[in-house]
């Protein structure tokens, strides 16, 4: 899950001062699900724009805009609208916004409307929460299935720092030590000989961008 947030609607109003006519694209996925990017959203910020004195043309919800198909698809269907916007304003994350601009053979000016902050799981209550730093070289086989990549303040690969007190740490005092943590998980699997690994640093080759994976087929 890729979590987002609306711009500052000044921000937005400033970005599309040189244009008029609009297109809006929304995702029915991450977006939708963070509530920035759904059609009670795409809906609230065009009526805004339209008091600004924009004209939004239409407006579409991909089920996923970082998919190149779908965005395909879409501007297939809305063509003629398409082809009459100067801009098109896209309410999902960095990702989609850079898929429409891809694969937008017209070649529209491209904006975003939200900030992509980080990405998280997402727990039965409809909270969400970043587990995962996406460093191309997983530990959470040897750590009880807790990244301390993620949730350490420091990103320690070998144990806890010394500052933490009564289990929590040092660098935020409402925040469990990551590596407390590991070690109760650890502890309660009869692993604890996984703790007292020593982990070679971090390839920080793996952690170079931007990456790719380019599918062959056989």
């Amino acid at each position: 899950m890729i979590i987002t947030e609306l711009k500052p609607f000044a921000e937005i109003i400033d970005s599309l001062k040189e244009y008029n006519k609009l297109f809006l694209i929304g995702c029915g996925e991450c977006a939708a699900t963070c509530k920035t990017g759904g059609e009670p959203e795409l809906n609230k910020i065009k009526i805004l724009l339209e008091e600004q004195g924009k004209t939004v043309l239409g407006m579409c919800i991909p089920g996923a805009p970082c998919l190149a198909a779908q965005i395909k698809t879409e501007l297939a269907k809305n063509i003629k609208a398409f082809r009459e916007a100067e801009v098109i304003l896209v309410l999902a994350c960095g990702l989609g916004v850079q898929s429409v601009r891809d694969n937008d053979r017209l070649e529209h000016v491209v904006l975003p409307a939200l900030n992509t902050t980080f990405s998280a799981i997402l727990d039965v209550k409809g909270n969400f929460y970043e587990k995962c730093s996406l460093c191309g070289e997983c530990v959470l086989a040897l750590t009880g299935g807790i990244c301390p990549i993620t949730l350490c303040s420091k990103g320690l690969l070998n144990g806890p720092c010394g500052g933490a007190d009564k289990g929590k740490c040092e660098v935020d005092k409402d925040k469990d030590c990551a590596w407390i943590l590991i070690y109760r998980e650890l502890e309660k699997r009869k692993k604890l000989g996984q703790f007292r690994k020593i982990q070679g640093p971090k390839d920080f080759r793996k952690s170079v961008k931007p990456h790719k994976l380019i599918m062959t087929t056989v």
